[in-house]
């Protein structure tokens, strides 16, 4: 039986990182043995107040003092690249929180150099283990719902409006894209693959830039992926996979706790509740552990190409906000209208 303690490091204080903790403290042969942060008044209350020995005020300190067995990357979205890079420099595996790049570029290079070290590199796509999406995925293996005809997918809410806030700052990774069509996306591709043929964007930039709201169509060979995203609508948060014999609901699909099952006629005939789960991040926690034990790259349930489309995409999100902002009018393709059309 192994005994040894599998020793976390945590880079990053915000709230985020505590429900990490709280999750690796549910966890029997792993601890957090350190977190850092770019202020060491900050790090240490987060310590205290977590139960953690060390704290440092410096993240390359904390790599390279304590050479943990793993990094948790809990900082903005801005910082993951660097962190994540800086974390590979120290050959120290890594969980990074979502959306783990801004762009593919940044992607290829992390996941070459994690391929060539031997070094694990996984983006923390929780929902993916979450007991109700798995449940909705053997559901639709099993035929449950036919042949896929349609699928879509909404995540939004009234993000409180600070331009400062890591919701509508660029300098923090701010917008919709790296803070939920994240998720939409890589749910949807979870369970339909990566067969589409195009990716259609429309965004709506805040007053900061960042987008605030997406609306993406995957176009997949026989069916449509819809995806809307929001940081200033109080959507409807659901995933519909709809089908020639039925459809499947996940209310809530990024913090999943049901899946629903309907005939063609609108009758449920199965409904899955999660009473299990307390901290959903105990799944990811034990995926990564496994992998990086077992001397593999990535993670069987959030592979590195799964993290690459979705920095494709958000490429693609990047070329429409641009042409937005050079003052011309677009399609929902992004390409280019005469103005005044």
């Amino acid at each position: 039986m192994r005994t040894e303690s599998f020793r976390w490091g945590i880079l990053g204080a915000g709230n985020i990182a505590v429900k990490f903790c709280d999750a690796v403290n549910g966890i029997a042969d792993c601890t957090v043995a350190a977190v850092g942060s770019k202020s060491l008044s900050r790090a240490e209350t987060f310590a205290r107040e977590n139960g953690i020995e060390r704290w440092y005020g410096n993240y390359e300190e904390l790599l390279k003092n304590e050479k943990p067995d793993a990094v948790y990357i809990a900082a903005t979205s801005n910082d993951h690249y660097r962190l994540t890079m800086m974390a590979l420099d120290y050959g120290i595996p890594v969980l990074c929180e979502k959306a783990m790049f801004q762009n593919s570029g940044q992607a290829s290079v992390v996941f070459a150099r994690s391929e060539k070290e031997k070094i694990f590199v996984m983006e923390a796509m929780w929902s993916r283990f979450l007991p109700a999406v798995r449940t909705a995925a053997k559901w639709l293996e099993q035929g449950r719902i036919g042949r896929v005809t349609a699928a879509e997918a909404a995540i939004g809410f009234l993000a409180p409006y600070e331009p400062s806030n890591r919701y509508f700052n660029p300098a923090l990774g701010g917008g919709a894209a790296l803070d939920l069509t994240v998720y939409t996306f890589e749910l949807l591709t979870f369970f339909l693959g990566h067969g589409y043929l195009q990716a259609d964007a429309t965004v709506y930039p805040s007053e900061t830039g960042v987008d605030e709201t997406d609306h993406i169509v995957l176009e997949y060979p026989d069916f449509p992926a819809v995806m809307t995203t929001s940081l200033r609508a109080p959507l409807e948060e659901q995933l519909v996979l709809c089908g020639t014999e039925g459809r499947i609901v996940v209310p809530r699909p990024h913090m999943a706790e049901e899946a629903i099952l309907f005939d063609p006629s609108g009758k449920c005939v199965e409904a899955y509740r999660d009473t299990e789960t307390v901290n959903g991040f105990q799944y990811e926690i034990r995926e990564a552990m496994g992998c990086i034990r077992e001397g593999r790259t990535e993670s069987r349930v959030v592979p590195h190409r799964d993290t690459m489309a979705c920095a494709e995409l958000f490429d693609r999100i990047g070329e429409v906000m641009e042409k937005k902002k050079s003052g011309g009018c677009y399609d929902r393709k992004g390409n280019s209208e005469t103005e005044g059309n």
